[in-house]
């Protein structure tokens, strides 16, 4: 999966180590030197969130003072982990949808498009599936960030890990 440049959705409990795992695919990827930037979806208002992934011009809305290039641009040539990505407000999905389809982004307030080039990893601890039945998350925008699915089991189901991670922390603590 780390080799492919297709999106990825991860799922799991909250817990599980999503953001671990795409960091570990950011690694093991062909753009392990590009960067890796992460936000969570679910941590910010609609329009802070519209802002920060696709950026804003100067004049934009009443703060933008200045123009501010979005996390998209930030990661291009390496890798954009959306977190919390079930979370996203219904009205921001076409936007990202196009983001993903086209390749290019639109800050806030342009009327010109930038080519952004950056490897999509979503992250969930939602049933897209179910959102996607009640109309919270788009059809269209879930067949496009679930090309590569990695499903996350919580620990209780995962009892012979216990050791390999007691291990790993009385190596990494010792």
């Amino acid at each position: 999966v780390a080799a492919a440049e297709a999106t990825v959705l991860v799922t799991g409990e909250t817990g599980t180590g999503k953001e671990i795992v795409a960091r570990a695919l950011h690694r093991r990827s062909r753009r392990h030197d590009g960067p890796f930037v992460c936000v969570n979806c679910a941590a910010m208002p609609e329009a802070l969130l519209e802002s920060e992934l696709f950026g804003h011009v100067r004049g934009a809305f009443t703060d933008a003072r200045t123009e501010r290039r979005g996390l998209f641009l930030h990661a291009n040539g390496g890798t954009l982990f959306l977190d919390e990505i079930g979370d996203m407000p219904l009205s921001l999905q076409p936007k990202l949808l196009r983001a993903l389809q086209e390749h290019t982004i639109r800050p806030v307030g342009s009327d010109q498009e930038i080519a952004c080039d950056a490897r999509i990893v979503v992250a969930t601890n939602r049933d897209l599936d179910a959102a996607v039945e009640e109309g919270r998350f788009r059809a269209d925008l879930y067949f496009r960030v679930n090309v590569l699915h990695i499903h996350l089991p919580p620990l209780r189901a995962r009892g012979s890990d216990v050791l390999l991670l007691a291990q790993n922390f009385l190596v990494h603590f010792a």
